[in-house]
């Protein structure tokens, strides 16, 4: 999975431990103790390899975020205060949260890599 350099680095970092995404088909695929490798958008030598601990579906962004701490999904305490479920339009549109559902995908850090070195 592709990720932009925030979010990768929280991830790495430990701070961010659930990752939001659409319900697509080919996240429907995914199980618990199942590796992702994710990857940094703007560096794809880093990746991190980070093991499946759960996954938590919804209809919606909007029932994610009355239901899952939003400080695990990538929100910092200088931004929770703002948070909100239309965040998500950014990256997934209405009609795809209606057509596939949402997950959050908590996970845990394996590994990390910089291919260059």
């Amino acid at each position: 999975m592709r990720l932009n350099p925030l979010p990768f680095k929280m991830i790495a970092s430990g701070e961010k431990t659930i990752e939001l995404r659409l319900n697509d088909e080919k996240r429907r695929k995914l199980n618990r103790k199942d590796l992702i490798t994710f990857v940094n958008t703007e560096d794809s030598i880093k990746t991190i390899t980070a093991e499946i601990i759960d996954i938590y579906k919804y209809k919606s962004f909007k029932e994610l975020y009355a239901d899952l701490p939003l400080l695990k999904c990538g929100y910092t305490k200088e931004d929770i205060s703002n948070a909100k479920p239309e965040d998500m339009i950014e990256y997934y549109s209405e009609e795809q949260q209606k057509k596939y559902g949402v997950l959050g995908i908590e996970i845990r850090v394996i590994s990390l890599q910089n291919k260059g070195e």
